[in-house]
């Protein structure tokens, strides 16, 4: 790792440090040894991610989490790829994020699968990195969703392409497990077993 990276490393685990000590704001994302990893490259079969790939996908997840988090929308927004913005006006991106007040809010945010793309068909090229999470806070009540990142070239910045987020209230969880009923609806993924047995 070189001292730019470290140096940026030592950043955010600050930053971390801090949202960990706050009860009003989530906690930072951290990847797991349990996370479920997948790579998806069908045109370079023997491609894996290197560790400053991950890195550089990690951190971007982090920034922008953190970012809705503390409801620093501008922050947010200005991680989306310029195509993203393009299609999903400030205005409104912000104003849909102002109605969920519950959202980001006191969780407590984990990663459940990371899902590699390279080049995959139909989107610009580079490489992809998906986040599947959860976050569950002290109510019972959690959200799920996923977050993907983008880096157009080895060395270029990683971008925020898609997300999707939901909120499920604790009526409709059992055992920390939303009903099978709303599972369906939702665009999480729990892990197997929980994904696929309804």
């Amino acid at each position: 790792m070189d001292i730019d990276a470290s140096a940026r490393w030592r950043e955010l685990l600050a930053i971390a440090l801090f949202f960990c000590a706050s009860p009003a704001l989530a906690a930072p994302p951290v990847l797991a040894p349990e996370v479920e990893r997948e790579v998806i490259a069908p045109q370079t079969p023997s491609f894996k991610p290197s560790a400053t790939d991950e890195e550089g996908a990690i951190d971007r997840f982090a920034e922008y989490t953190l970012a809705l988090a503390r409801r620093d929308y501008d922050a947010a927004y200005a991680m989306f790829r310029l195509s993203f913005q393009a299609s999903y006006p400030r205005l409104e991106w912000e104003m849909n994020h102002r109605k969920r007040q519950t959202l980001w809010a006191d969780g407590t945010i984990r990663i459940l699968r990371l899902t590699w793309y390279s080049d995959p068909d139909g989107q610009p090229m580079g490489l992809y990195a998906a986040f599947d999470f959860r976050g569950d806070r002290k109510d019972r009540t959690m959200d799920c969703g996923y977050v993907v990142v983008h880096r157009a070239a080895p060395g270029a910045g990683w971008t925020v392409v898609s997300t999707d987020t939901s909120e499920v209230p604790a009526e409709l969880i059992d055992d920390g497990v939303p009903k099978a009923d709303v599972l369906r609806q939702l665009p999480c993924y729990l892990g197997k077993g929980i994904a696929t047995d309804f």
